[in-house]
């Protein structure tokens, strides 16, 4: 199943990669109850990668691009 995983999610996955998808599940799933009443947009997109976690396959969690961007989306250009 090919799925369109945003920037945001990637992020989040990368964040909370546990090394294969059930032990990134777990990790969002662990982190979820903490969130606070502020969070909903963090609730709402973990959400979000939690339901495109447990509808794609070890293999495919396998091709992804995990790897944190510290410079952000736009590539961290600042103009200063």
């Amino acid at each position: 199943m090919e799925q369109t995983i945003t920037y945001d999610e990637q992020q989040l996955m990368a964040i909370y990669n546990g090394g294969t998808r059930e032990a990134t599940i777990m990790a969002l799933e662990e982190m979820r109850p903490h969130m606070e009443a502020e969070d909903a947009d963090l609730r709402a997109l973990t959400d979000s990668v939690l339901e495109k976690l447990a509808n794609m396959t070890d293999a495919e969690y396998d091709e992804l691009d995990l790897t944190v961007d510290f410079d952000g989306e736009d590539g961290g250009t600042d103009a200063g």
